[in-house]
C-alpha cells in the first residue's frame, strides 16, 4: 500500500519553505502530490498554470512528487488521489492553531490524518506574501525560491 499524502495551497509562488516540507515529507510517506487549490477568495498574482510551473521545476527527476490542481473541499481532492494523509508546514503559534482546528475537522469528516511539520528554522520568515512583495518592488527573490525554480519565469509560463 503506497503511503500517499497531499501537500496543499496556494502556493503563490512555490517558495524554498515549501520545497524544504515537500523534501522533509517524503521521508515519512511514499508519494506526495502538492495540491494547488484554486480558492475564489484569494486573489492571486500568478496565474494557477505558472504556479503548478513553478512546483514542476522544484521538484524536476524526483518521481515521489506530483503536481496537480483542484478546485474543491481538500478532503474530498485528498479522495479523488487516494492520499491517506494532508501534510503541512507551519510558521508559528498562530499558524498552528488555524492548522489544528482544520486538522480535527478534517479527520472528524473523513478520518484523513494532517501530519504537521514544523518549518526549519532559517525558512521561518518566508511566506508566499513576503515573496510577493519582494517582487511588488523590483527586489531579487532567488533566495526564497527552490534550487531549480527559474524567475523570472519564461514570458509564454507567466500566461
Amino acid at each position: 500500500m503506497t503511503r500517499r499524502a497531499i501537500f496543499p495551497g496556494t502556493f503563490d509562488p512555490f517558495t524554498i519553505g515549501h520545497y524544504s516540507v515537500v523534501l522533509r515529507g517524503l521521508g515519512l510517506f511514499d508519494e506526495i502530490i502538492i495540491a494547488i487549490g484554486t480558492n475564489q477568495t484569494k486573489a492571486t498574482m500568478f496565474p494557477l498554470q505558472t504556479r503548478m510551473t513553478m512546483a514542476r521545476q522544484a521538484f524536476d527527476g524526483e518521481p515521489h512528487v506530483r503536481v496537480e490542481a483542484y478546485n474543491c473541499m481538500t478532503v474530498d481532492f485528498a479522495r479523488q488521489v487516494d492520499a491517506k494523509h494532508i501534510l503541512r508546514g507551519i510558521r508559528s503559534v498562530s499558524d498552528f492553531e488555524y492548522e489544528h482546528a482544520i486538522a480535527d475537522a478534517n479527520c472528524k469528516l473523513t478520518g484523513i490524518e494532517t501530519v504537521i511539520l514544523f518549518t526549519e528554522y532559517e525558512y521561518s520568515y518566508i511566506s508566499s506574501t513576503v515573496v510577493r512583495d519582494l517582487i511588488h518592488y523590483g527586489k531579487d527573490i532567488s533566495a526564497f525560491l527552490p534550487p531549480k525554480v527559474v524567475y523570472p519565469l519564461p514570458v509564454d509560463v507567466l500566461k
